[in-house]
């Protein structure tokens, strides 16, 4: 079924697919800036917030991506994302709800069901609208959506959790999760598949089994794929407890912390993912391969940062430390995510990017929070509340590993798109 007020306008449907993006990682990563309020009512360990941020949601977010993406490439996709909207919006609406700390994991594993369906869908539809040379910068700016996402997490979190409750954050979240599906399900319709790059439609799909050993005997994605998975350790462990180290450490309030992440992963990090696929693109035009390097450059301009930022106890020099990383911080989205939609047939796209996705948050979401919670608890008893800040100080060996991963990447990337579009679209 079509949309009643559809805008055909590809620029307009980025749009509504990002604003769809926003506000799964408003409703995703909101708890972060929550944690010391769920810490100090349940009185648990940094290792269960740690298994709340992590496999809680990323397990069952991960593993229902695949089915879910395999249903993409076989139907309405706008539909799939408008279902799966409205599930995780209900799901962070009934976290206001919750009286115990398990009824919260519980809660939050029902969010990752829903926003299982959103980003394999998004982004098959992006990769019909943009064609090879613009799909970095559009696939970078829908991925920038996160920073927009993390940007209302962070302040507006943090403002309603120490004026209304931590339970309030959520209720807001889910409420305005269930607005955007409306104005979506009104605006926007399905677009062909393969317009962007006038391949005809056979509407032959491809089997998840397929689809997973056509990109796997590509050693770019092989390589890319686990090297997205080493940036998402570090980055998502970040996200999970830097508010909370900020608290212990600094002895900042919700607020103050929210006001200062909204602008540096917000405002500069949306600025910097956006322009990562930019300069991609560009690059990529006289060298596809050239586009794995972006992440392999922006780790190395941002990782001397990180001791200034975890160690230090002065704040000023803390603040300066943690703004330019997090300009760079997601740069890896955009070209990981261009490369894969390039490496596959044109009905393996949603699949390709569920087996992303999949890759990526099994270890990176699933293992990173929880790791550095663990290790956290055991330096805690002898570093005490700086046992945080030592335990994320550790992720910078997962961000390096994931710089030489993109870097062997590079290596094979040409070969192997040029292989693919030998084959044809289906």
């Amino acid at each position: 079924m079509n949309a009643p007020f559809a805008i055909a306008n590809r620029h307009y449907i980025l749009f509504m697919v990002t604003l769809v993006f926003v506000v799964n990682y408003l409703d995703r990563q909101i708890l972060a800036i929550l944690l010391p309020f769920i810490k100090k009512e349940f009185g648990v360990s940094d290792t269960a917030l740690g298994l709340l941020t992590g496999p809680a949601f990323a397990i069952i977010y991960a593993v229902l991506g695949v089915p879910l993406a395999l249903l993409a490439d076989r139907v309405n996709r706008r539909n799939v994302i408008a279902v799966s909207l409205t599930l995780f919006s209900i799901a962070t609406v009934a976290c206001n709800y919750v009286v115990n700390f398990w009824q919260l994991v519980f809660a939050r594993a029902f969010v990752g069901i829903g926003e299982a369906g959103t980003g394999p869908s998004i982004n098959s539809i992006i990769s019909d609208l943009y064609p090879p040379k613009e799909r970095a910068t559009a696939l970078a700016i829908y991925s920038a959506g996160l920073n927009v996402g993390l940007l209302i997490a962070f302040f507006g979190g943090g403002v309603m959790a120490q004026t209304y409750g931590w339970r309030s954050a959520f209720l807001v979240a889910g409420i305005a999760g269930l607005v955007v599906v409306v104005l979506f399900l009104l605006t926007v319709s399905e677009p062909a598949r393969g317009h962007s790059e006038g391949m005809a439609d056979s509407g032959e799909p491809h089997d998840l089994i397929a689809t997973f050993k056509f990109l796997w005997n590509q050693k770019s994605f092989r390589y890319l794929s686990l090297g997205t998975s080493m940036s998402a350790f570090s980055g998502y462990a970040g996200i999970a407890f830097v508010p909370s180290f900020l608290a212990r450490s600094h002895h900042m309030t919700a607020t103050q912390i929210g006001l200062l992440l909204s602008i540096t992963t917000g405002i500069f990090g949306f600025l910097g993912t956006a322009t990562a696929g930019i300069i991609a693109d560009r690059l990529g035009k006289k060298d596809i391969s050239r586009t794995m390097l972006v992440p392999v450059v922006a780790t190395f301009i941002a990782l001397p940062f990180a001791p200034f930022f975890y160690l230090s106890n002065n704040l000023t020099v803390v603040i300066i430390a943690f703004s330019l990383p997090q300009f760079l911080g997601a740069s890896y989205l955009g070209p990981a995510y261009a490369a894969t939609q390039g490496l596959v047939r044109l009905r393996m796209r949603a699949t390709a990017a569920a087996i992303l996705i999949f890759i990526l948050n099994i270890i990176g979401l699933s293992f990173g929070p929880l790791t550095t919670g663990i290790l956290s608890d055991l330096l805690r008893p002898s570093l005490g509340d700086d046992s945080l800040r030592w335990a994320l100080l550790a992720n910078t060996f997962a961000t390096l590993a994931g710089a030489w991963l993109y870097w062997l990447s590079s290596r094979h990337l040409r070969q192997d798109m040029e292989r693919v579009s030998r084959l044809g679209p289906q």
